[in-house]
């Protein structure tokens, strides 16, 4: 899709058209890049049982990571994915847990384990999601639209509230930045005829992302809102006929870019949305002009 066929408020363009990436490259593939080894983390991905959280956990296994805590509601695809990741590194301690991101006591005893067995942790990636069928509001199922925002803003919610105090408790015992990557969409910046309930969640879990920066970034917390990209996921698929145009991306292009943004404090993008499509190495030149305009937030245009 060419610039002219989205809305400026999409962002998809935001560092300029040249500057868009569909597949990862060099300045953010942990695989071919040492730069971007990470060892002594801890990283937990939720939803990683497959698309992009499985490949946001083989690149962390490329960086080196000491411990990869993996969660997803089926266990057979948390075992193939340990397999993956210990072929990739057999050091990384590896830790699996079936857990249904809605349920506040499954998550909170997840908390109570991972404090116990690893008693820290870096990097806080939510990534497991949901997709109500698209349809008019008038012709939608009210169980399955209310699902989708307990999905995508609830199930967040509950691992920021659950992990919060083991980040900043590790901020402040490692004098260190932790990250926290909540996987957010495009739509939440666009309006699509019949995607009310994927698009409301999205477009609060952006508002979400920024109370986390508002209350615990002066505590060392680094939190971004990311579009992983058009990926063609279960999710995605829901909707094939609608989204095929769009899916153009690959899963590994949303893994490289969440080891980039936790590599090295980018803290420049705190609190902020932005895309795995855009060059890192272009959003690194425009930090100051992201930071000194405030751009990249959920703002009324007046």
């Amino acid at each position: 899709m060419s610039e002219a066929e989205w809305p400026t408020s999409s962002a998809v363009f935001f560092p300029g058209e040249d500057y868009i990436h569909h597949d990862i490259y060099p300045a953010i593939n942990a695989e071919t890049n040492k730069d971007l080894a990470q060892p002594g983390k801890v990283v937990l991905i939720t939803g990683a049982g497959r698309g992009i959280g499985r490949a946001m956990a083989l690149q962390y296994a490329h960086a080196g990571v000491a411990s990869i805590i993996i969660c997803s509601r089926t266990a057979s695809e948390l075992d193939d994915v340990e397999s993956s990741i210990k072929a990739i590194n057999g050091s990384t301690r590896v830790h699996k847990h079936t857990v249904d991101v809605t349920k506040e006591e499954a998550v909170k005893k997840c908390a109570d384990v991972v404090k116990s067995e690893e008693g820290r942790l870096d990097i806080l990636i939510n990534n497991a999601g949901g997709s109500a069928a698209w349809t008019p509001l008038s012709d939608s199922d009210p169980k399955d639209w209310w699902r989708n925002l307990e999905t995508n803003v609830q199930g967040p919610y509950h691992f920021l509230q659950a992990f919060l105090p083991l980040l900043v408790e590790t901020a402040k015992k490692n004098d260190v930045v932790v990250d926290i990557i909540n996987v957010a969409s495009v739509g939440a910046l666009i309006v699509l005829p019949g995607s009310s309930a994927y698009s409301i969640s999205k477009l609060a879990l952006l508002r979400l992302n920024e109370f986390v920066e508002a209350e615990y970034g002066s505590q060392g917390v680094n939190t971004v809102a990311i579009q992983p990209g058009g990926v063609v996921t279960r999710l995605a698929e829901q909707e094939i006929d609608t989204l095929r145009p769009y899916l153009t991306d690959t899963a590994d292009l949303a893994g490289g870019w969440a080891v980039w943004f936790t590599k090295g404090a980018r803290t420049w993008l705190n609190g902020r949305y932005a895309s795995a499509n855009w060059n890192v190495d272009r959003l690194e030149q425009m930090k100051d002009e992201i930071v000194n305009e405030d751009k990249l937030k959920v703002k009324l245009a007046v």
